[in-house]
């Protein structure tokens, strides 16, 4: 029998974030994130997604030994801005189908105590954050942020009940090689037409530069499927969070008229480095960390967003254009655009365009309780 609990406690709080690490220890693409920041992303006092969000962290048992784990989310402000009454599920793992559906189904019990009429998921906690279930593309390492999961996971997702409701594509582009010549072409008109300024960009103004980014993203977003706005503290911890790592020749701005419309930020993809650490920093992960970095070869392009009234302007592909330049020549072979909405046709096509492959997808799940 399994049985299914709540968290309750440090103790159980520790076995919840551990067990993802137990779980996916034999899985040689498995990269695992830093422990630390896993805790502060479910410690409500620490992240401020919580302020408009209550999460019910259960374990699955069988005996002493935990079978799986998964969290129960439920976003005010999602349903707020979409009105679907819905829940989320995220932080799912599991040993096998029976974990699985035991824990969905409390996770659909408590959802639907609480007057919700569907589940969602995984979404860990919040599409800002990390979401979907890879189905495609098992033969390579994630890059930073993005999920990675054993290829069974669907299966038992799927004999819980749930069905696809979103798929989520992530793009690989060589920089190693030159742009392509109709995106270059594309880019100068874009840029000389209707005189665009692309500038890097400005860490000593890292507080204003945060809002800036935090505005385009939100009038980029707003109309996309399940997109909810940030709230100002949830932009600026994940920002903070993102600080050490970041790399300036890896973030443009464009803007028309002085005024900031669109942004391309891309991170380095800081997974090639927590391989090995088991997502400890001591006694021994720091300085593996440390050894590691000058190994980081590829980035993550986390933001491509055009404010909805700019995106006739042509600023994708001047935005990737630029990005490339800036970065081709150094120590960056390849970048990941992800992820991308299956139906978002602006990045989906320019990713095409410039000879980017896509080549793995993310499933976000679905499931009616009314």
């Amino acid at each position: 029998m399994t049985e299914i609990r709540p968290v309750s406690g440090r103790r159980d709080f520790r076995r919840f974030i551990d067990y993802a690490y137990e779980r996916n220890a034999g899985d040689p693409r498995w990269v695992p994130p830093l422990r630390l920041a896993e805790r502060e992303r479910l410690t409500p006092k620490k992240n401020p997604f919580f302020a408009h969000a209550d999460v019910e962290l259960l374990l699955a048992r069988r005996g002493d030994t935990i079978v799986g784990r998964v969290a129960a989310i439920d976003d005010r402000l999602h349903n707020e801005t979409h009105h679907d009454n819905a829940a989320m599920f995220g932080f799912f793992e599991a040993e096998d189908a029976e974990a699985a559906r035991a824990l969905l189904g409390a996770v659909e019990g408590w959802a639907k105590a609480r007057g919700r009429a569907r589940v969602r998921g995984p979404i860990n906690p919040s599409l800002n954050e990390s979401a979907g279930l890879l189905i495609d593309g098992f033969d390579s390492d994630p890059m930073v942020m993005m999920p990675h999961n054993p290829r069974a996971y669907a299966a038992h997702i799927e004999s819980a009940g749930y069905q696809k409701v979103k798929d989520l594509f992530a793009w690989l582009y060589d920089l190693e090689r030159d742009p392509l010549p109709l995106l270059v072409r594309l880019a100068e008109r874009a840029r000389d037409r209707h005189r665009i300024v692309v500038r890097a960009l400005n860490l000593a103004e890292f507080t204003r530069e945060v809002e800036r980014l935090r505005l385009i993203y939100v009038r980029a977003w707003e109309h996309n499927w399940g997109f909810v706005a940030p709230t100002a503290d949830e932009f600026r911890r994940l920002a903070t969070e993102l600080k050490p790592i970041f790399d300036p020749r890896c973030a443009v701005c464009a803007e028309v008229e002085g005024r900031a419309v669109a942004c391309a930020i891309a991170i380095p993809d800081v997974n090639q480095a927590l391989k090995g650490t088991n997502g400890r920093l001591f006694p021994l992960g720091l300085i593996r960390l440390l050894m590691r970095k000058g190994y980081v070869d590829q980035v993550r392009l986390l933001i491509l967003g055009v404010e909805a009234n700019y995106r006739a302007l042509g600023l994708y592909p001047l935005l990737l254009i630029e990005l490339h330049r800036r970065v081709q020549g150094g120590r960056y072979r390849r970048a990941e655009f992800s992820w991308v909405l299956e139906d978002n046709r602006n990045i989906n096509q320019t990713a095409e365009l410039a000879g980017a492959r896509r080549y793995k997808t993310y499933r976000i799940y679905e499931k009616s309780i009314g």
